[in-house]
């Protein structure tokens, strides 16, 4: 099955997904990245995501890609911080526009470069339009991001609905990884979802299963959470949050 049609399909039966994101370069080695992705799996996320703003390409991206998927039974999506972030290993990838970089290399540049690559590998394309909101962290220094202010939710609707007309399959609005002021308001996060179509994405600053919940509540399809597991990586603590986030889904509906 396309991965894309999975993750709908699997929208239309739970409500909101969880997408588990494994930076290599945050675990002490790879053995404990593959222990967190192993542990997301059987904690029933649906996704495990695989990538960072830095330095994740190369050997050490095709070992760690490879090995996780050889021990888990769900999807791996590449999260790309640059060109280099893609391996043959993986069943798809983030093919990413960063829409609010005032860098055009962000935003249609890196993908020229990448889309040959992509194509080589038969890796699916995901096409994912993303913003990055207040603070932003490393994600929106090295995009050199225009961020959208917290308190502006109609901003990151608008640039979702942008998204949407675009041809876009997925938006994601995200803070940065594990700001300081949490995760995206939830005014936003009403805001984008009353306005869009297209299967929307929450990321950044996600630590609490009760603060799961309330996103899903609030409308998002999917958290994407990264931090988290590397702090709480066992699988007790990773189902705790999915089965919050599952009954927000339900509330919602």
């Amino acid at each position: 099955m396309k991965i894309k049609e999975y993750i709908e399909e699997e929208i239309a039966k739970k409500g909101s997904l969880f997408f588990a994101l494994i930076d290599p370069l945050d675990y002490k080695d790879g053995e404990h990245a593959v222990k967190t992705a192993k542990a997301a799996d059987e904690a029933d996320a649906d996704v495990i995501l695989i990538g960072g703003s830095t330095g994740v390409q190369g050997p050490i991206l095709d070992e760690i890609t490879k090995t996780i998927k050889e021990n888990i039974s769900k999807p791996v999506v590449l999260f790309p911080g640059n060109i280099g972030t893609i391996t043959k290993y993986a069943d798809a990838v983030y093919f990413m526009s960063m829409l609010n970089s005032r860098n055009p290399y962000w935003i249609s540049e890196a993908q020229m470069l990448a889309a040959p690559m992509v194509k080589k590998y038969s890796i699916e394309p995901l096409a994912v339009a993303y913003v990055v909101v207040e603070p932003g962290g490393t994600v929106g220094w090295v995009g050199d991001s225009r961020l959208i202010p917290r308190d502006k939710p109609k901003l990151a609707a608008a640039y979702g609905l942008a998204a949407q007309y675009m041809g876009f399959d997925f938006f994601i609005t995200d803070a940065g990884s594990n700001p300081q002021n949490g995760h995206i308001p939830l005014d936003m996060i009403k805001a984008v979802a009353s306005t869009i179509d297209i299967n929307y994405v929450v990321a950044g600053g996600i630590r609490k299963p009760e603060e799961a919940k309330r996103i899903a509540q609030a409308g998002a399809d999917i958290i994407q959470v990264g931090t988290y597991l590397e702090k709480e990586g066992s699988k007790e603590k990773i189902a705790a949050m999915i089965k919050a986030l599952r009954e927000g889904a339900k509330e919602r509906v």
